[in-house]
């Protein structure tokens, strides 16, 4: 079972027993967080497509769509943080399992996000060399000292002081309602690709399901073949017991036949 119809699962088993929006809802455990992962996302999707579809549910404070070191291309997931944990929630509940340019988009939790390696390398050396932003000003006037060792990076910290890899930015992005732009020979390429990977993974998920199915069919199966067995071992027992008596009672009678026989 993957994550979008297990996460499916859990919210409708929520709506039966009544328990969504109280602290018995699975939501509960990621209270605390305000990060989610969306993944299976179009690979021509730019960060401001991903803010345009993710914030009807909440401000965003931050998005990182991880892209590839060399070419700069989408890899298609992206850690999204809400200014409100509770958005999280609508976005999971909602657009897990939504459709984008047709691919089923897999949306969960982050229960702890972790800094892509550059920025806490780079939030590491500041905090060593003694640098200190406006918000750490700020909380010193107010007489809060920050914590030595904790890295705190600010909103669009994956994103500070370089350039997108596209022609995009986060206020214009990719327009989901014109005509599909014409492709070169190596986007053609790299889609091809992206198609038969998913189609790939599609392949296996199918065969792992129908794989589970199977077994799951055997283990009914043998249980229905034990339980036969144990009916048929009972029966026996009875009708064992039930014949026995029988041949008692008859041997008790004669006996007492003869024994009023040899009375006479």
């Amino acid at each position: 079972m993957n994550v979008i119809s297990e996460i499916q699962r859990i919210n409708d088993l929520e709506l039966t027993k009544g328990i969504t929006h109280t602290s018995a809802s699975w939501h509960t455990k990621y209270k605390d967080s305000a990060w989610i992962n969306v993944g299976n996302l179009p690979l021509n999707l730019t960060e401001g497509d991903v803010i345009c579809i993710f914030s009807q549910y909440g401000e965003i404070d931050d998005v990182n769509l991880v892209r590839d070191k060399d070419s700069g291309k989408s890899r298609g997931f992206a850690f999204i943080k809400y200014e409100d944990a509770r958005s999280c929630v609508l976005a999971v509940d909602n657009l897990c399992g939504s459709v984008v340019l047709g691919r089923s988009l897999r949306v969960d939790h982050v229960e702890k996000y972790r800094l892509p390696k550059h920025v806490q390398e780079r939030e590491d050396e500041r905090i060593k060399n003694g640098e200190r932003d406006d918000d750490d000003n700020n909380d010193e006037s107010d007489g809060s000292e920050r914590k030595k060792g904790v890295s705190v990076a600010e909103a669009g910290h994956a994103y500070k002081g370089q350039e997108l890899a596209s022609s995009y930015n986060i206020h214009t992005g990719q327009d989901l309602f014109a005509a599909p732009p014409k492709m070169g020979s190596d986007d053609q390429r790299d889609l091809t690709d992206g198609g038969e990977a998913s189609t790939t993974h599609h392949i296996q998920h199918k065969d792992m399901d129908k794989a589970e199915r199977r077994r799951r069919k055997e283990e009914r199966a043998q249980k229905r073949r034990e339980k036969e067995e144990y009916r048929r071992k009972k029966e026996e027992r009875k009708r064992r017991k039930h014949h026995d008596g029988q041949h008692d009672r008859r041997r008790k009678e004669d006996k007492r036949r003869r024994s009023r026989s040899d009375s006479n």
